[in-house]
């Protein structure tokens, strides 16, 4: 993880803003299609924790728009501020995901879109137990992951990002308490495991 906590996103907020964070582009976002089917599947009012929600767009938009109650988390101050000028009224708080004060609370759904792979093995599986703990029962989580165990340099930050791999994810959600239940994949290529904690028998 970069000194910033934010993986190197604080750096390039106002490019990514520009070119990725902007309303216009929630519609044609790659993944958003299922991203808003997984979110429409809640009750209107569900509590939903977006984990690296950047600026908001599209994420927070999605979960927004299906009649969510939102709380979100970035590391990254730039990601931050803009977030608050575009959702005024969802909590966001300002922190690295494996150490977010919101996992003291309990949420319906908690959505990682882009974000699990940019974190250190170590703390890919410590955020994953925290979204077990933080789960109510029957709540569901959904994350992007390439599922061959792989590293590769980020796009934008040069950073390395590593996905741990299906089978890994698999026992580490095992491990966890939770059930892998489904997959997707975008437009894009980009890998998506839909994820239960199971109400108990």
């Amino acid at each position: 993880m970069s000194e910033d906590g934010s993986n190197g996103y604080d750096g390039i907020a106002r490019i990514y803003i520009a070119g990725r964070g902007t309303r216009p582009l929630v519609g044609d976002a790659i993944g958003a299609a299922i991203v808003r089917a997984w979110a429409r599947a809640f009750p209107p009012g569900a509590t939903v924790l977006d984990l690296g929600s950047g600026p908001g767009e599209p994420s927070t938009r999605i979960l927004q728009e299906a009649g969510l109650t939102t709380h979100a988390v970035d590391a990254s101050p730039a990601m931050v501020a803009a977030f608050r000028e575009r959702f005024p009224g969802v909590p966001i708080e300002q922190n690295t995901v494996e150490a977010s004060g919101f996992f003291d609370r309990t949420f319906d759904g908690v959505l990682a879109w882009g974000l699990l792979f940019l974190l250190k093995p170590a703390a890919q599986a410590l955020v994953i137990g925290k979204v077990a703990h933080a789960l109510n029962p029957g709540g569901r989580f959904l994350f992007t992951a390439p599922k061959e165990p792989l590293e590769w340099l980020d796009a934008m930050t040069g950073l390395q990002s590593q996905s741990l791999g299906a089978q890994t994810y698999g026992r580490l959600l095992r491990d966890a308490g939770l059930t892998w239940v489904a997959d997707a994949q975008d437009e894009g290529g980009n890998h998506y495991y839909f994820v239960e904690k199971r109400q108990p028998k």
